[in-house]
Order: structure tokens, then sequence, then C-alpha cells
């Protein structure tokens, strides 16, 4: 394995055009995919499910809310038990797990036992979600994380898009049950992958100290009572004694794991990160950002299969502009935002792709194809193409390397809670009937509505990011300084969550 060093000895990482750098990127980009593909695949399949097992789109929502809610809450625990017994391990574990969850969701015969299968589902995800990304952050050398974060993104984003297209034809040609059956065989190629080419990497901050068991149980607890109170307040209503109960429990939760964690070694969230104020303000573009997305992903696909006929082969084909935008700029996006910082394309991004959100807001019955919905899609993908990296990079150069597990876990936790609250709130803003079998007419209503509300919180999360982020800077001369001559020193340390460089070993 190709791996480059300091002139004292110290590894620093595979490069990123490397053999042993590509073995890396393939094993994170396929594990993570499964989980990406997911998300991007049931969307296409909720209309065929909502038909075949009678479920009316509450169920249909509990479908999607599920699989993100044990995700978002478990999430954390993932990118602890990573940093302590060792971030392949762990995501190898969460790769064998999803798929036997996936298995179950394949051989559902009701949709009752779908959603506890997506449930299940779930927690694989959160083991193999920040695993990945763990993996890359500790795996490269730092001058090349930002080219290898933008291009788990690009492929990344490429799996979530061609997965509607392969979705929406298997969905077609045989049943929605293998868009999960597939998950099998993908998952044994992680697996293989992983243990032949991936490093095994963990948290020096950590050794010595226990699992953080009693952050793991109130962080579950406080994520699961929250996002669900804030779920059902829209069916239930928000004086609903249960929905009362869940959101003062999650909060309840929440206070004593930082009254408890505060300042304690080895703690499943080490508050610190958050005394970053670019970690922070990260995670607040995070939020609003990827709730627009989430609720604007929800509603297209049933919008173009109930409203404007499209099969679900042509709905999910119709956002395969998406995956060449992503492959031809999120890499570059990346290499950019080390340039120049990430303010500008944090700001820029979500922007432009809220205005593709907008712009897809006036799919209907009569529609297009070309003068509608690809417009929209390709300024979308723009916006998102420009986002997802630099976001992702900020947030783990804020954490450093030795949180590079609990940076991850923290980012993809914000993401799903946001998407999780995006299903249960916009459809309802936007006057969407949650009772009853999905109705093209009664959701046609309220879609352009939801658009626009999407489209507006995505315009603000751009807004946000540019009051907030910040261009610290960049370290992508540390190599360069290590392989020159020795007169030539490394840089100091200029953020204090960065590693002192010249420290002795």
């Amino acid at each position: 394995m190709a791996v480059t060093v300091d002139p004292v000895g110290r590894p620093l990482g595979v490069r990123y055009r490397s053999p042993a750098g590509r073995w890396v990127l393939f094993a994170t980009v396929l594990g993570s995919s499964m989980a990406f593909l997911d998300a991007t695949v049931v969307n296409i399949a909720l209309p065929t499910i909502g038909r075949e097992l009678d479920a009316e789109l509450t169920s249909l929502q509990w479908t999607i809310n599920a699989y993100t809610l044990t995700l978002a809450a478990f999430l954390l625990l993932g990118g602890s038990l990573g940093d302590h017994f060792g971030r392949r391990r762990v995501f190898c574990i969460g790769a064998v797990w999803f798929a036997a969850a996936s298995l179950l969701c394949g051989i559902a015969p009701n949709v009752e036992t779908l959603i506890a299968a997506r449930g299940l589902q779930g927690i694989g995800a959160a083991l193999l979600t920040p695993g990945s990304l763990a993996i890359i952050e500790a795996s490269f050398v730092r001058e090349d994380r930002g080219a290898a974060v933008g291009a788990w993104s690009g492929l990344g984003g490429i799996a979530g898009a061609l997965g509607p297209f392969a979705g929406g034809y298997l969905i077609e040609a045989v049943s929605w049950r293998l868009i999960f059956l597939i998950n099998l065989p993908i998952a044994a190629s992680v697996v293989w992958v992983a243990r032949r080419h991936v490093p095994e990497t963990r948290a020096e901050s950590v050794r010595g100290t226990p699992l953080d068991l009693r952050g793991a149980t109130l962080t579950a607890v406080g994520l699961a009572a929250a996002t669900y109170g804030l779920t059902s307040g829209v069916d239930r209503g928000w004086t609903s004694p249960a929905v009362l109960g869940a959101l003062a429990a999650g909060i309840v939760a929440f206070v004593v794991f930082v009254l408890l964690e505060h300042g304690r070694r080895g703690a499943l969230v080490p508050l610190e990160l958050f005394a970053s104020r670019q970690f922070s303000a990260a995670n607040i573009v995070t939020f609003v950002v990827y709730a627009a997305l989430a609720g604007a992903l929800f509603l297209l696909p049933i919008q173009l299969q109930q409203t404007a006929g499209y099969s679900p082969l042509a709905a999910g084909a119709a956002l395969v502009p998406l995956t060449i935008v992503l492959l031809l700029l999120s890499a570059r996006a990346g290499r950019l935002a080390q340039r120049i910082g990430p303010r500008l394309p944090m700001s820029l991004g979500p922007i432009v792709a809220g205005l593709g959100l907008g712009l897809l807001g006036i799919v209907d019955s009569s529609s297009p194809y070309i003068s509608t919905v690809f417009p929209g899609v390709l300024v979308f993908a723009l916006g998102l193409s420009l986002t997802v990296a630099p976001l992702t990079s900020t947030v783990l150069q804020a954490g450093g390397d030795e949180h590079a597990g609990a940076s991850a876990a923290i980012n993809n936790t914000v993401a799903r809670v946001a998407g999780l609250i995006a299903v249960a709130v916009i459809p309802a803003l936007a006057g969407i009937s949650t009772s009853g079998a999905v109705s093209a007419t009664s959701f046609d209503d309220g879609f352009t509505r939801g658009m626009l509300i999407a489209a507006g919180v995505c315009i603000a999360g751009g807004v946000l990011a540019a009051v907030t982020i910040r261009n610290h800077p960049q370290y992508d001369d540390t190599a360069q300084a290590c392989s020159h001559c020795a007169l030539d020193a490394p840089p100091l340390r200029t953020h204090p969550l960065e590693p002192d460089l010249t420290a002795r070993p």
C-alpha cells in the first residue's frame, strides 16, 4: 500500500491517485451508496408499494421515516463504535446488518412489516455511513482529502441518482421487492474489498477509555423521542399528550446528556467540537439544506408518477441529468473549496439548488419533460454539486483527525433529523392530505406549494452559509513542505482543533 510519511517517519496516509487510494474509495463509496441508494429508490417505489400493500400516505411516510429515525438515533453510536473498535471492522458489520435487514424488507408481506424492517435497515446504515467518511478522513493524506471527499460525494451521488433509474426498471419489469434484495450481493462485495484493501484505523484519543454507553442511550432516546414528536405532531396535533410527552422526553434526555457528558474523556459526542464556530455553522447549514432536499425528493417522484403519468422507470430516468452533473463537478467542487475556501460554494450552491427546486414546482399533468422537468433537474444538480463536497469537507476539517468518526456521525445525524422533520412537515404545510390512498388530484393541489417551500428553505441555507461560514487558512502546502529541503518547516497549527504539526511523536 502506498503510504506517504512526514520527515520523522509518521504515516500521513494514502494518496488519492494511488491504487491503494482507489481501493479505499471504491469500498467506502460502494458501502455508503447502499444507504444512499435505498433513500432514493424507495421514494420511486412509494406509489407501487402503496397500491400493492394498500397503504395510505401516512404509512408511506413512515416507510421513509422508520429508516431515517433509527439511522439518526444510532449514527452517533456508529461513529463512536468505529473510533473505539476500528472503523473498517464496524463498517463491515454495518454492511452485513444492512443486507440482512434488506432481505426482511424484500419479503415483507404487509406495510407494517416493511416499516419494521426499514427501521432495522436504518441501524445498519448508521454503522455504514459515518464509517465511510471516517475511513476517508483517516486514510488519505491531508492535501488529498478534499478531492477524496469530493469523489466520494460525486460517486455516491451518482449511485443515488442512478438508483431511481435502476430501481424504476426493477419495479416496472419485476417487483419493488428487488430494490431491497439487490443489496445482498453489493454488501458481500463491500465486505470483501474492505477486508482486503482498507487499512484499519482507530481514534487515538479514545484509546483506553470505555465505550460511552450512557451517552449512546441518552442520544438515542433523545433523538428518537424528539423526532417522533415532531413528525407525529402534524397528524396527532401539537397538543396531543403523546406528542407533548415525546417532545418533553427528548428535551430532558438532551439536557441530561449535556450535563453528564460535559468534559468527559471519550464522550460519545465531544462537546468541545461545538466550540468551533465553523463546525456549528456547517451543521446548521446542513440541517436547513437537507431538510429542503428531503422534502422535495419525497414529493417529486410521487408527482411524476401520480400526476404526470410517468412509469417508475421514466420517473427514475428523469433524474439521470443529476448523475452526469454530479460526476463532472463534485470532485472539482471539493478541490475548488480547498483552494478558495468553502464559503462561496456553500453559499452559492444551495441558492442555485433552491432555484432548481422552484422550477420543478411547476411540474403538472401537462408538463413536457424537456422544457419543464429537465431544466429544473439540471439547475438543482448544479447547486447540489457545489454544495455537498465543500460542506462535508468543512465539517470534517473543523472536527479534526481525532474526531473524524464523531464529526461525520454528528453531521449525518443532523442531515437525517432534518429529513425526518421535512418529510412530515412540508406536505402538511403544503396542504397535502395524509389520510387515505395517494390521490393524483389532491396531491397535485399541494405539490407546487410544497416545492416552493422546499426551495425557499434551501435558499435560506445558502444565505446562512454566507453569513456564518468562514474561510480558514488551508493546509494544502503541508505535504509539499515535508518533501522539500529540511529547512522548510511545516506550518504551525492555525485552528484550535487542528493537530500540531510541529509536535514530536
